[in-house]
């Protein structure tokens, strides 16, 4: 199942530079193991070492923050849009 996944600059460097990539699966979960299979760096990048979502990461499906669907588990199917977005903090 082809879901197109928008990868932020920090992470392009395992995705040779492309901003956006296919990966596949039922779940976002399945989509970031296939995006280790693919592009090996990723999962560590994204989740703990509990296999959670890591803090400063936030992922969208189809623009809706994954943490309020059903998180990892949220199911994806073909043709979804899969946005990373790492948290910026900052300020004054």
């Amino acid at each position: 199942m082809p879901v197109k996944v928008r990868v932020p600059t920090p992470l392009r460097r395992f995705t040779g530079g492309t901003d956006e990539v296919p990966a596949a699966g039922e779940s976002v979960r399945a989509v970031i193991e296939d995006l280790e299979k693919r592009h090996p760096g990723m999962r560590e990048r994204l989740l703990d070492d509990k296999g959670e979502l890591r803090r400063f990461v936030n992922i969208y499906l189809n623009g809706d923050d994954i943490r309020f669907l059903n998180q990892l588990n949220s199911q994806v199917k073909d043709g979804d849009d899969i946005s990373i977005v790492p948290a910026i903090a900052g300020g004054e």
